[in-house]
C-alpha cells in the first residue's frame, strides 16, 4: 500500500497519511453525488491531515477549500493550480487584493465586503455569495440576497458569482431544518443563473436533493463518518489517519494498586499492565476516560487511568504482549470515531489534534 510522505519524529507515537485512502474517499464522493462538482475542504491544515499531503493526493477534485486566505497562498505558493476558495472571505483591502493576486475566490458573507468589491478598482476575482438559511453563522440575510447580489453583479472587479449555505443539521437526516434551509436556498437563487452549493460531507451521503451543482466533502475525505448513527465502513470509507505507538514497559500489578496521576483507577485483580508512548503531548486526547480502546495484537485493549503527557497506560488482561509491542491508537484497525465516543467529543477535533502535533501548519 503506498502512503503519503511521512514526517518522522523524534517521539515514538508516530503519524501516517494513507494517500491512497484519500483518493478513495474522494471517489466515494463522486459515487454520492455523480453530477456534482467536488470542492474538497482542506482547512485547517486538511483536519491535520497535512494540507500538502492531502492536495496532492485530492488532485482529482474540481477545487479546494480553506477557511482563510493565509491557507490559500500556502497552496499557491507549493504550486497548486486548481482554484482555490476561501471559506471566510476576506476581513480587509489587503486579504483582497490578495484573493486577486493568487487567484483565490473568497466567500462574501456580510455586505460590507459586498460593498467593498463594489467600490475596488484595479482588481479581478470569482466570488462566492453565502445565505444564511438557517445557520446563522455566516451567510446574508435572505431578505438582502437580491441586494447584495445586485452590489456584486453591477462591481467592476466582480466576475462570476455563485451562491452558498451551509446545513446545520445534516449529521442527522431527519431533522426538519434541513429540508427547510435547502428550500431556501433552491427559492431565493431560482431567479438566478448561477451555481449553487449546499452539500457537506453528511448531505453528499444522505440528502441527494442538496447536491446541486458543487459538494463540499470535507470529514468523508478523511474516512470518518458524518452521521451520527452510520460507521463509516458502513458508507465504504477507509481511514486516511494512522496513529500508532508501540508498549515501553509491561508491569503486573496488584489488586487494589492505583494507576497514573489522581490515582483514579485501581486494579480490581492482580492483572498485567502496559504502558503505551503516546500522550496528550502526541495529540492524543487528555479527556479520554479509562476504557477508551486501542488496539494490540488484535486486541481492544481498555485504557486505565489518566492520560499523561507522554504516554498512557492500558489493561493487558488476556493479551499476549511484549516490550516493543506495536500499538494502534487509531487507524485501519480502529476506527476514529470511537475514540471521539468515548472521550465525548467529535473525530475532527482528535484528527486535528494528533495530525498538528505530527505535521504542523504550513
Amino acid at each position: 500500500m503506498k502512503h503519503g510522505q511521512l514526517r518522522h519524529r523524534e517521539r515514538t507515537a508516530s503519524v501516517q497519511i494513507d494517500g491512497d485512502a484519500l483518493r478513495h474517499n474522494l471517489d466515494k464522493v463522486r459515487e454520492y453525488a455523480p453530477d456534482s462538482k467536488v470542492m474538497a475542504v482542506i482547512k485547517a491544515n486538511a483536519y491535520g491531515h497535512n494540507v500538502l499531503i492531502a492536495a496532492e493526493h485530492l488532485d482529482q477534485a474540481d477545487a479546494f477549500a480553506v477557511a482563510m486566505p493565509a491557507e490559500a497562498v500556502t497552496l499557491r505558493r507549493a504550486g497548486i493550480s486548481r482554484p482555490l476558495v476561501v471559506l471566510q472571505g476576506f476581513s480587509s483591502l489587503t486579504e483582497l487584493e490578495l484573493c486577486a493576486t493568487h487567484d483565490l475566490q473568497p466567500v462574501v458573507h456580510h455586505q460590507w465586503q459586498a460593498e467593498l468589491l463594489h467600490n475596488a478598482t484595479r482588481l479581478s476575482v470569482d466570488v462566492w455569495l453565502k445565505i444564511d438559511t438557517g445557520m446563522h453563522r455566516l451567510g446574508v440575510p435572505l431578505v438582502d440576497v437580491d441586494l447584495i447580489y445586485r452590489m456584486l453583479k453591477s462591481s467592476a472587479v466582480v466576475g462570476s458569482i455563485r451562491f452558498m449555505s451551509h446545513f446545520a443539521n445534516a449529521d442527522d437526516p431527519s431533522h426538519q431544518l434541513n429540508n427547510n434551509q435547502l428550500e431556501s436556498l433552491i427559492n431565493v437563487t431560482s431567479n438566478y443563473d448561477a451555481e449553487r452549493s449546499m452539500a457537506n460531507s453528511a448531505a453528499i451521503v444522505s440528502l441527494a436533493d442538496s447536491h446541486l451543482e458543487w459538494v463540499r466533502p470535507g470529514i468523508m475525505l478523511y474516512g470518518t463518518s458524518p452521521l451520527l448513527e452510520r460507521s463509516a465502513a458502513d458508507l465504504g470509507l477507509k481511514p486516511v489517519m494512522q496513529f500508532e505507538s508501540q508498549l515501553i514497559a509491561l508491569q503486573q500489578l496488584r489488586k487494589g494498586d492505583a494507576i497514573g496521576y489522581g490515582s483514579t483507577w485501581q486494579c480490581p485483580e492482580d492483572m498485567p499492565v502496559g504502558v503505551v508512548a503516546a500522550g496528550y503531548g502526541d495529540g492524543y486526547p487528555r479527556h479520554a476516560p479509562s476504557g477508551t480502546p486501542v488496539w494490540i495484537n488484535g486486541h481492544q485493549c481498555p485504557t486505565v487511568g489518566r492520560v499523561s503527557m507522554d504516554s498512557v497506560c492500558v489493561d493487558l488482561r488476556g493479551v499476549d504482549a511484549r516490550y516493543g509491542d506495536r500499538v494502534v491508537l487509531w487507524g485501519r484497525e480502529l476506527c476514529v470515531d470511537t475514540i471521539a465516543g468515548h472521550a465525548g467529543t467529535i473525530s475532527y477535533e482528535i484528527l486535528c489534534h494528533a495530525g498538528n502535533s505530527a505535521y504542523p501548519g504550513q
